[in-house]
Protein backbone atom coordinates (compact mmCIF):
# COMPACT_ATOMS: atom_id res chain seq x y z
CA UNK A 1 0.00 0.00 0.00
CA UNK A 2 2.80 2.43 0.70
CA UNK A 3 4.02 2.02 -2.73
CA UNK A 4 0.66 2.41 -4.28
CA UNK A 5 0.39 5.39 -2.09
CA UNK A 6 3.97 7.02 -3.24
CA UNK A 7 3.22 6.09 -7.03
CA UNK A 8 0.25 7.94 -6.34
CA UNK A 9 1.50 11.10 -5.05
CA UNK A 10 4.23 11.21 -8.29
CA UNK A 11 1.67 10.57 -10.78
CA UNK A 12 -0.82 13.20 -9.92
CA UNK A 13 0.77 16.00 -7.86
CA UNK A 14 2.58 17.37 -11.35
CA UNK A 15 -0.97 17.51 -12.52
CA UNK A 16 -2.03 19.51 -9.75
CA UNK A 17 1.04 21.79 -9.44
CA UNK A 18 0.48 22.69 -13.61
CA UNK A 19 -3.44 23.54 -12.28
CA UNK A 20 -4.47 21.24 -14.79
CA UNK A 21 -6.20 18.14 -13.37
CA UNK A 22 -6.86 19.03 -10.02
CA UNK A 23 -9.58 16.92 -8.98
CA UNK A 24 -7.71 13.43 -9.31
CA UNK A 25 -9.31 13.69 -4.96
CA UNK A 26 -13.03 14.15 -5.55
CA UNK A 27 -15.73 14.74 -2.92
CA UNK A 28 -13.78 13.60 -0.04
CA UNK A 29 -12.09 10.23 -2.35
CA UNK A 30 -9.89 8.98 -4.78
CA UNK A 31 -10.90 9.72 -7.92
CA UNK A 32 -8.44 8.89 -10.18
CA UNK A 33 -6.25 6.01 -9.96
CA UNK A 34 -2.68 5.42 -10.22
CA UNK A 35 -3.37 2.16 -12.11
CA UNK A 36 -3.16 1.51 -15.54
CA UNK A 37 -5.55 -0.94 -17.96
CA UNK A 38 -3.94 -1.78 -21.35
CA UNK A 39 -5.71 -2.22 -24.43
CA UNK A 40 -5.50 -4.03 -27.69
CA UNK A 41 -5.09 -1.87 -30.70
CA UNK A 42 -7.40 -3.55 -32.61
CA UNK A 43 -10.19 -2.89 -29.96
CA UNK A 44 -8.95 0.94 -29.55
CA UNK A 45 -10.04 1.06 -33.69
CA UNK A 46 -13.10 -0.58 -32.97
CA UNK A 47 -13.86 2.25 -30.41
CA UNK A 48 -13.04 5.07 -32.85
CA UNK A 49 -14.79 2.90 -35.90
CA UNK A 50 -18.14 2.46 -33.48
CA UNK A 51 -18.00 6.10 -32.57
CA UNK A 52 -18.31 7.40 -35.60
CA UNK A 53 -20.71 5.49 -37.35
CA UNK A 54 -22.97 5.85 -34.40
CA UNK A 55 -22.32 9.83 -34.94
CA UNK A 56 -23.10 9.86 -38.48
CA UNK A 57 -26.46 7.92 -37.29
CA UNK A 58 -27.49 10.44 -34.42
CA UNK A 59 -26.44 12.69 -37.24
CA UNK A 60 -28.88 11.76 -39.60
CA UNK A 61 -31.81 11.65 -37.37
CA UNK A 62 -31.36 14.61 -35.71
CA UNK A 63 -31.72 16.29 -38.40
CA UNK A 64 -35.04 14.82 -39.55
CA UNK A 65 -36.69 15.44 -35.88
CA UNK A 66 -35.26 19.52 -36.63
CA UNK A 67 -37.77 19.12 -39.30
CA UNK A 68 -40.72 17.08 -37.58
CA UNK A 69 -43.61 18.51 -35.53
CA UNK A 70 -43.62 19.83 -31.88
CA UNK A 71 -45.71 16.87 -31.28
CA UNK A 72 -42.17 14.71 -31.58
CA UNK A 73 -40.01 16.94 -29.54
CA UNK A 74 -42.34 16.75 -26.93
CA UNK A 75 -42.53 12.81 -27.46
CA UNK A 76 -38.39 12.73 -26.94
CA UNK A 77 -39.23 14.64 -24.02
CA UNK A 78 -37.94 17.90 -24.52
CA UNK A 79 -38.71 20.94 -22.39
CA UNK A 80 -41.06 22.95 -24.77
CA UNK A 81 -38.83 25.84 -24.25
CA UNK A 82 -35.67 24.58 -26.44
CA UNK A 83 -38.40 23.73 -29.42
CA UNK A 84 -37.34 26.35 -31.41
CA UNK A 85 -33.26 26.48 -30.32
CA UNK A 86 -33.34 22.66 -31.14
CA UNK A 87 -34.26 23.87 -34.81
CA UNK A 88 -31.24 25.83 -35.44
CA UNK A 89 -29.26 24.21 -38.20
CA UNK A 90 -26.13 21.73 -36.88
CA UNK A 91 -22.88 22.97 -39.21
CA UNK A 92 -21.12 19.57 -40.07
CA UNK A 93 -22.28 17.24 -36.74
CA UNK A 94 -24.52 16.94 -34.41
CA UNK A 95 -22.24 18.25 -31.72
CA UNK A 96 -18.77 19.70 -31.44
CA UNK A 97 -18.08 17.86 -28.59
CA UNK A 98 -19.85 14.68 -27.29
CA UNK A 99 -19.10 11.40 -25.69
CA UNK A 100 -20.64 7.74 -26.20
CA UNK A 101 -20.28 5.57 -23.56
CA UNK A 102 -20.03 1.60 -24.45
CA UNK A 103 -19.79 -1.51 -22.48
CA UNK A 104 -17.33 -4.48 -23.92
CA UNK A 105 -20.03 -7.41 -23.29
CA UNK A 106 -19.41 -11.20 -24.32
CA UNK A 107 -21.54 -9.74 -27.33
CA UNK A 108 -19.49 -7.41 -28.60
CA UNK A 109 -19.27 -3.58 -27.94
CA UNK A 110 -22.04 -1.83 -27.03
CA UNK A 111 -23.26 1.78 -27.10
CA UNK A 112 -24.88 2.56 -23.33
CA UNK A 113 -25.79 6.58 -24.44
CA UNK A 114 -24.47 9.29 -25.55
CA UNK A 115 -23.95 12.39 -23.61
CA UNK A 116 -24.21 15.45 -26.91
CA UNK A 117 -24.80 18.18 -25.12
CA UNK A 118 -22.43 18.68 -22.01
CA UNK A 119 -20.12 15.60 -21.49
CA UNK A 120 -17.22 15.43 -18.78
CA UNK A 121 -14.00 13.60 -18.68
CA UNK A 122 -12.63 15.17 -21.12
CA UNK A 123 -9.16 16.59 -18.97
CA UNK A 124 -9.46 13.25 -18.18
CA UNK A 125 -9.45 11.24 -21.77
CA UNK A 126 -7.00 14.07 -23.85
CA UNK A 127 -4.88 15.16 -20.64
CA UNK A 128 -4.33 13.37 -17.50
CA UNK A 129 -4.28 10.07 -19.86
CA UNK A 130 -1.10 10.84 -21.52
CA UNK A 131 0.27 12.25 -18.49
CA UNK A 132 -0.48 8.61 -16.83
CA UNK A 133 1.47 6.76 -19.90
CA UNK A 134 4.18 9.01 -19.63
CA UNK A 135 4.80 7.39 -16.27
CA UNK A 136 3.52 3.98 -16.60
CA UNK A 137 5.70 4.01 -20.13
CA UNK A 138 3.27 2.81 -22.72
CA UNK A 139 1.92 4.21 -25.52
CA UNK A 140 -1.14 6.42 -25.12
CA UNK A 141 -4.77 5.45 -27.16
CA UNK A 142 -5.07 9.36 -27.11
CA UNK A 143 -1.85 10.83 -28.68
CA UNK A 144 -2.23 13.89 -30.11
CA UNK A 145 -6.07 14.01 -30.21
CA UNK A 146 -5.66 17.57 -28.62
CA UNK A 147 -5.24 18.86 -31.44
CA UNK A 148 -9.07 17.66 -32.58
CA UNK A 149 -10.56 20.02 -29.70
CA UNK A 150 -8.54 23.00 -31.30
CA UNK A 151 -9.59 21.90 -34.64
CA UNK A 152 -13.16 21.11 -33.91
CA UNK A 153 -13.56 24.98 -32.21
CA UNK A 154 -12.01 26.44 -34.91
CA UNK A 155 -13.95 25.03 -37.60
CA UNK A 156 -17.22 25.43 -35.96
CA UNK A 157 -17.05 29.16 -34.92
CA UNK A 158 -15.73 29.56 -38.51
CA UNK A 159 -18.57 28.11 -39.98
CA UNK A 160 -20.96 30.74 -38.44
CA UNK A 161 -21.07 33.87 -40.39
CA UNK A 162 -22.70 36.01 -37.54
CA UNK A 163 -20.44 38.14 -35.31
CA UNK A 164 -18.10 36.42 -33.15
CA UNK A 165 -15.68 38.94 -31.55
CA UNK A 166 -16.43 38.06 -27.90
CA UNK A 167 -16.10 34.63 -27.01
CA UNK A 168 -16.77 33.57 -23.38
CA UNK A 169 -16.47 30.02 -21.75
CA UNK A 170 -18.80 29.46 -19.09
CA UNK A 171 -19.28 26.99 -16.07
CA UNK A 172 -20.27 27.00 -12.09
CA UNK A 173 -17.03 29.14 -10.66
CA UNK A 174 -17.35 26.98 -7.68
CA UNK A 175 -17.28 24.11 -8.98
CA UNK A 176 -13.55 22.59 -9.64
CA UNK A 177 -14.48 19.59 -12.02
CA UNK A 178 -16.65 22.03 -14.20
CA UNK A 179 -14.49 25.00 -13.90
CA UNK A 180 -11.23 23.27 -14.66
CA UNK A 181 -12.67 21.24 -17.83
CA UNK A 182 -14.15 24.59 -19.38
CA UNK A 183 -10.85 26.49 -18.59
CA UNK A 184 -8.89 23.60 -20.08
CA UNK A 185 -11.22 23.75 -23.17
CA UNK A 186 -11.04 27.20 -23.64
CA UNK A 187 -7.08 27.17 -23.55
CA UNK A 188 -6.75 24.20 -26.19
CA UNK A 189 -9.69 25.78 -28.25
CA UNK A 190 -6.43 28.37 -29.28
CA UNK A 191 -9.65 31.14 -29.37
CA UNK A 192 -9.21 34.36 -28.12
CA UNK A 193 -11.93 33.74 -25.79
CA UNK A 194 -12.06 34.37 -21.69
CA UNK A 195 -13.91 32.41 -18.63
CA UNK A 196 -16.71 34.15 -17.37
CA UNK A 197 -18.41 31.83 -14.63
CA UNK A 198 -22.03 31.26 -14.95
CA UNK A 199 -22.92 33.26 -12.50
CA UNK A 200 -21.09 36.28 -13.72
CA UNK A 201 -23.73 36.42 -17.04
CA UNK A 202 -26.41 38.29 -17.18
CA UNK A 203 -29.67 38.57 -19.80
CA UNK A 204 -30.49 42.04 -21.02
CA UNK A 205 -32.77 42.89 -23.90
CA UNK A 206 -29.98 43.21 -26.39
CA UNK A 207 -28.59 39.76 -25.49
CA UNK A 208 -26.12 38.52 -23.19
CA UNK A 209 -23.62 40.07 -21.53
CA UNK A 210 -20.51 39.16 -19.21
CA UNK A 211 -19.56 41.07 -16.00
CA UNK A 212 -15.79 41.58 -16.23
CA UNK A 213 -12.82 43.16 -15.14
CA UNK A 214 -13.19 45.51 -17.74
CA UNK A 215 -16.65 45.81 -17.51
CA UNK A 216 -19.48 44.43 -19.17
CA UNK A 217 -18.33 42.44 -22.13
CA UNK A 218 -20.95 41.58 -24.92
CA UNK A 219 -21.30 38.10 -25.57
CA UNK A 220 -20.66 36.70 -29.52
CA UNK A 221 -20.13 33.12 -28.97
CA UNK A 222 -20.85 31.23 -25.74
CA UNK A 223 -19.40 27.92 -24.89
CA UNK A 224 -21.56 26.27 -21.59
CA UNK A 225 -21.09 23.34 -19.69
CA UNK A 226 -24.39 23.87 -18.62
CA UNK A 227 -26.96 21.54 -19.58
CA UNK A 228 -30.19 22.88 -21.47
CA UNK A 229 -32.60 21.07 -19.31
CA UNK A 230 -31.15 23.17 -16.54
CA UNK A 231 -30.89 26.41 -18.30
CA UNK A 232 -34.68 26.71 -19.28
CA UNK A 233 -35.51 26.12 -15.20
CA UNK A 234 -32.92 29.03 -14.41
CA UNK A 235 -34.75 32.49 -12.95
CA UNK A 236 -33.06 35.63 -11.59
CA UNK A 237 -33.69 36.47 -7.93
CA UNK A 238 -36.67 38.03 -8.88
CA UNK A 239 -38.52 35.31 -10.60
CA UNK A 240 -37.06 36.97 -14.16
CA UNK A 241 -36.63 33.40 -16.78
CA UNK A 242 -33.12 34.31 -17.92
CA UNK A 243 -32.72 30.77 -19.28
CA UNK A 244 -35.82 31.17 -21.30
CA UNK A 245 -35.13 34.33 -22.62
CA UNK A 246 -31.37 33.31 -23.24
CA UNK A 247 -32.85 30.86 -25.23
CA UNK A 248 -34.79 33.46 -27.51
CA UNK A 249 -32.04 34.79 -28.20
CA UNK A 250 -29.74 31.66 -29.06
CA UNK A 251 -32.74 31.24 -31.50
CA UNK A 252 -32.85 34.99 -32.60
CA UNK A 253 -29.05 34.29 -33.76
CA UNK A 254 -27.60 36.95 -31.18
CA UNK A 255 -25.97 34.34 -29.00
CA UNK A 256 -23.93 31.28 -30.15
CA UNK A 257 -24.04 28.38 -28.31
CA UNK A 258 -21.32 25.87 -28.18
CA UNK A 259 -22.25 22.53 -28.06
CA UNK A 260 -25.28 23.98 -30.38
CA UNK A 261 -28.66 23.52 -29.10
CA UNK A 262 -29.50 20.94 -31.62
CA UNK A 263 -27.11 18.50 -30.08
CA UNK A 264 -29.76 18.56 -27.28
CA UNK A 265 -31.89 16.31 -29.28
CA UNK A 266 -29.13 13.62 -29.43
CA UNK A 267 -28.90 13.91 -25.65
CA UNK A 268 -32.17 12.25 -24.61
CA UNK A 269 -32.21 8.44 -24.63
CA UNK A 270 -35.95 8.59 -25.84
CA UNK A 271 -33.61 9.18 -29.40
CA UNK A 272 -32.49 6.04 -28.48
CA UNK A 273 -35.88 4.35 -28.64
CA UNK A 274 -36.90 6.18 -31.79
CA UNK A 275 -33.36 4.76 -33.81
CA UNK A 276 -34.38 1.01 -32.60
CA UNK A 277 -38.24 1.49 -33.29
CA UNK A 278 -36.71 2.51 -36.83
CA UNK A 279 -34.57 -0.11 -36.91
CA UNK A 280 -36.75 -2.97 -35.74
CA UNK A 281 -39.31 -2.10 -38.41
CA UNK A 282 -36.56 -2.14 -41.31
CA UNK A 283 -37.19 1.69 -41.95
CA UNK A 284 -35.45 4.94 -42.65
CA UNK A 285 -31.65 4.12 -42.35
CA UNK A 286 -29.75 2.29 -45.48
CA UNK A 287 -28.86 -1.62 -45.03
CA UNK A 288 -25.14 -0.49 -43.60
CA UNK A 289 -26.98 1.42 -41.36
CA UNK A 290 -29.28 -1.17 -39.96
CA UNK A 291 -25.65 -3.59 -39.48
CA UNK A 292 -24.50 -0.60 -36.96
CA UNK A 293 -27.66 -0.25 -35.43
CA UNK A 294 -27.56 -4.18 -34.82
CA UNK A 295 -24.28 -4.52 -33.98
CA UNK A 296 -23.42 -1.57 -31.57
CA UNK A 297 -26.52 -0.48 -30.00
CA UNK A 298 -29.37 -2.14 -27.43
CA UNK A 299 -32.89 -2.71 -27.61
CA UNK A 300 -34.16 0.54 -25.68
CA UNK A 301 -38.24 1.51 -25.22
CA UNK A 302 -40.39 3.88 -24.20
CA UNK A 303 -42.19 0.94 -22.08
CA UNK A 304 -40.92 -2.21 -20.16
CA UNK A 305 -41.15 -4.98 -23.24
CA UNK A 306 -38.47 -6.92 -21.03
CA UNK A 307 -40.23 -8.04 -18.01
CA UNK A 308 -40.36 -11.84 -17.89
CA UNK A 309 -37.89 -11.92 -20.88
CA UNK A 310 -34.39 -10.46 -20.36
CA UNK A 311 -32.85 -8.60 -17.49
CA UNK A 312 -33.00 -4.75 -18.24
CA UNK A 313 -32.21 -1.51 -17.10
CA UNK A 314 -34.38 1.75 -16.16
CA UNK A 315 -32.83 4.70 -16.75
CA UNK A 316 -34.16 8.84 -16.96
CA UNK A 317 -33.83 10.10 -20.21
CA UNK A 318 -31.71 13.28 -19.46
CA UNK A 319 -30.22 11.82 -16.21
CA UNK A 320 -26.14 11.60 -15.45
CA UNK A 321 -23.87 9.58 -13.68
CA UNK A 322 -26.12 6.91 -13.03
CA UNK A 323 -28.51 8.83 -11.32
CA UNK A 324 -31.98 7.08 -10.91
CA UNK A 325 -31.07 4.48 -12.94
CA UNK A 326 -32.19 0.83 -11.71
CA UNK A 327 -31.09 -2.50 -13.17
CA UNK A 328 -33.52 -5.12 -13.05
CA UNK A 329 -33.63 -8.94 -13.58
CA UNK A 330 -35.95 -10.24 -15.94
CA UNK A 331 -38.64 -10.89 -13.42
CA UNK A 332 -38.73 -7.51 -12.34
CA UNK A 333 -36.55 -7.38 -9.09
CA UNK A 334 -34.26 -5.30 -8.27
CA UNK A 335 -30.49 -6.22 -8.81
CA UNK A 336 -29.22 -2.27 -8.17
CA UNK A 337 -30.14 0.99 -7.92
CA UNK A 338 -28.75 4.44 -7.99
CA UNK A 339 -28.70 5.99 -4.09
CA UNK A 340 -28.92 9.55 -5.04
CA UNK A 341 -32.16 11.70 -5.35
CA UNK A 342 -31.39 13.44 -8.92
CA UNK A 343 -33.25 12.46 -11.60
CA UNK A 344 -36.06 10.23 -10.65
CA UNK A 345 -38.95 12.48 -11.98
CA UNK A 346 -37.87 12.31 -15.34
CA UNK A 347 -39.70 10.23 -18.02
CA UNK A 348 -37.96 6.65 -18.06
CA UNK A 349 -36.44 4.28 -21.08
CA UNK A 350 -36.42 0.85 -20.57
CA UNK A 351 -33.21 -1.17 -22.40
CA UNK A 352 -31.79 -4.17 -22.34
CA UNK A 353 -29.13 -4.65 -19.99
CA UNK A 354 -25.22 -5.01 -20.91
CA UNK A 355 -23.12 -6.89 -19.28
CA UNK A 356 -20.18 -4.73 -18.48
CA UNK A 357 -16.66 -5.92 -18.31
CA UNK A 358 -15.11 -7.24 -14.90
CA UNK A 359 -11.54 -5.80 -13.94
CA UNK A 360 -9.25 -5.85 -10.78
CA UNK A 361 -7.04 -2.89 -9.66
CA UNK A 362 -5.63 -1.50 -6.88
CA UNK A 363 -6.79 1.52 -4.87
CA UNK A 364 -6.52 3.47 -2.01
CA UNK A 365 -8.58 1.32 -0.21
CA UNK A 366 -7.03 -1.95 -1.40
CA UNK A 367 -7.75 -3.99 -4.48
CA UNK A 368 -10.97 -3.77 -6.18
CA UNK A 369 -13.37 -5.35 -8.44
CA UNK A 370 -15.25 -2.88 -10.80
CA UNK A 371 -17.23 -2.81 -13.29
CA UNK A 372 -15.23 -1.04 -16.80
CA UNK A 373 -17.31 1.51 -18.93
CA UNK A 374 -16.06 2.78 -21.98
CA UNK A 375 -16.37 6.82 -22.76
CA UNK A 376 -15.06 7.33 -26.00
CA UNK A 377 -15.31 11.24 -27.57
CA UNK A 378 -16.68 12.39 -30.77
CA UNK A 379 -15.05 15.66 -31.96
CA UNK A 380 -17.03 17.60 -34.54
CA UNK A 381 -18.08 14.01 -35.87
CA UNK A 382 -14.37 12.84 -35.55
CA UNK A 383 -13.79 9.86 -33.42
CA UNK A 384 -11.25 10.64 -30.87
CA UNK A 385 -9.74 10.64 -26.85
CA UNK A 386 -11.13 8.03 -24.88
CA UNK A 387 -11.98 7.57 -20.93
CA UNK A 388 -11.99 4.63 -18.83
CA UNK A 389 -13.95 4.42 -15.26
CA UNK A 390 -14.44 1.55 -13.13
CA UNK A 391 -17.36 1.39 -10.78
CA UNK A 392 -20.45 -0.84 -9.40
CA UNK A 393 -23.01 -2.10 -11.30
CA UNK A 394 -23.86 1.13 -12.01
CA UNK A 395 -21.17 3.97 -13.12
CA UNK A 396 -22.11 6.64 -10.57
CA UNK A 397 -21.18 9.95 -9.76
CA UNK A 398 -18.07 8.85 -7.47
CA UNK A 399 -16.47 6.02 -10.16
CA UNK A 400 -13.25 6.18 -10.55
CA UNK A 401 -10.49 6.97 -13.63
CA UNK A 402 -8.69 4.47 -14.73
CA UNK A 403 -5.91 5.83 -16.91
CA UNK A 404 -5.71 3.33 -20.37
CA UNK A 405 -2.56 2.62 -22.06
CA UNK A 406 -1.80 0.60 -25.76
CA UNK A 407 -0.43 -3.08 -25.44
CA UNK A 408 2.63 -3.46 -26.86
CA UNK A 409 2.70 -5.52 -30.11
Amino acid sequence: MDSYIQRRRQLYEPMRQEGIFTWDWCYGQEYGLASLHEISLSFRRELAFASEALGEIFRKVVAVVQQGEDSLLQELGLPEATWEAVRLAIPESVTLIGRFDFAQTPEGLKMLEFNSDTPTGIVEAFYANGQACDFFGVEDPNQGMEQDLQEGFRSLVAGYRQKRDHIVFSALGWHEEDAGTTRYLMDRSRLPAQFVPLEDLQVEEGGLVAKTDDGLLPVDVWFRLHPLEMLVQDRDSDGYPTGVRLLELITAGKVISINPPGAFIAQTKALQALIWNLHEKGQFFSPAEHHIIDTYMLPTYMENRFQGESPYVVKPIFGREGGAVVLHEADGSVMATDGEDAYWDQPMVYQKKAELEQVKTETLKGSFTGHLLWGSFLINGKASAILARIDGPITGNLSYFLPVGLKKT
